[in-house]
């Protein structure tokens, strides 16, 4: 689809803008660390492709538009380091779009899950990081970009952890003692002309029962102690929260979340050719497409 021109009211003949769709993603946060560990939230989500829907709920937002000659800088963000024994997880990294003329494009890292042995507080992120069963509430998500994620419950002995929140669910939050909570699904886009989703939660652990499964769209599932069962990481360039730890009998270390990604779409009439970092260039119909798995530059 050809997005055409947008003068606006610059000086006395107005700038050409030229309107791109992107899809923006941020990094996953990191599964908590030991002691029945809450799942890493998922990199927040920025959609304006074709009326798809953002994060959290949110609408399909504006076309970007860009200037002829115009250098843009694109941040990748990179996933959350998983919690240890002792020491505290990671938030992902923000991703974002930005230049001297536009207001920048800013997807927000997910939350690192909760854990316990010692406290370790699940944070607020594009998507949410979840609670550990102390009882311990997920951390919120940021409006329009992903869901908080699920809430740890006490009891029992298996460790009832919540699920990393996604951009298209809430991550589960347990109410009995036989599971660790499901990561939030994430959000399917056909930016690249495939159907593709990304931006899930991740699992939450257990410790001899069911560990929680990462949402749809890169989340990791939870781990699990008896037998063990280790956690498993985000996928790269999903922006997908990391699998939580179980126990030190067999799971200490929490999984670290996946990268994300910045995708632009461009009519192909308009596209200019240059661009720094070696994104990946293909076309769709008229269009012309740009994955930045990485950060780089695109000029107008």
């Amino acid at each position: 689809m050809s997005f055409g021109y947008q003068v606006l009211g610059f000086g006395a003949g107005g700038v050409a803008r030229i309107d791109i769709s992107c899809l923006v993603i941020a990094g996953g946060g990191g599964g908590g660390g030991n002691y029945y560990s809450g799942g890493g939230g998922a990199g927040g989500y920025r959609n304006s492709y074709s009326s798809e829907a953002s994060g959290g709920g949110g609408s399909s937002e504006a076309a970007l538009g860009l200037v002829e000659s115009t250098v843009y800088t694109i941040t990748v963000g990179a996933g959350g380091a998983g919690g240890s024994g002792t020491g505290i997880g990671a938030s992902g990294a923000n991703s974002s779009i930005s230049g001297s003329d536009i207001t920048s494009k800013i997807s927000i890292g997910g939350g690192r899950g909760g854990g316990g042995s010692p406290v370790q507080l699940p944070y607020a992120g594009g998507s949410g990081g979840g609670g550990y069963s102390g009882p311990q509430t997920g951390g919120a998500g940021t409006a329009n970009q992903g869901y908080a994620g699920g809430n740890g419950t006490s009891g029992g002995s298996t460790g009832n952890t919540g699920g990393g929140g996604g951009a298209g669910q809430l991550g589960e939050s347990t109410t009995t003692s036989s599971n660790g909570g499901n990561g939030g699904n994430g959000l399917a886009s056909s930016i690249t002309a495939s159907s593709i989703s990304r931006a899930g939660g991740g699992g939450g652990s257990t410790y001899n029962a069911t560990a929680g499964v990462g949402g749809t769209g890169g989340g990791g599932n939870g781990g699990k102690a008896n037998p063990a069962s280790q956690p498993v990481a985000g996928t790269a360039n999903t922006g997908g929260g990391g699998g939580a730890a179980s126990h030190p009998v067999g799971t200490t270390n929490g999984a670290a979340g996946g990268s994300g990604v910045v995708i632009l779409r461009i009519a192909t009439a308009d596209y200019s050719g240059t661009s720094s970092g070696s994104p990946t260039i293909s076309t769709s119909g008229s269009d012309t497409i740009l994955i930045f798995n990485g950060d780089g530059t695109y000029t107008g």
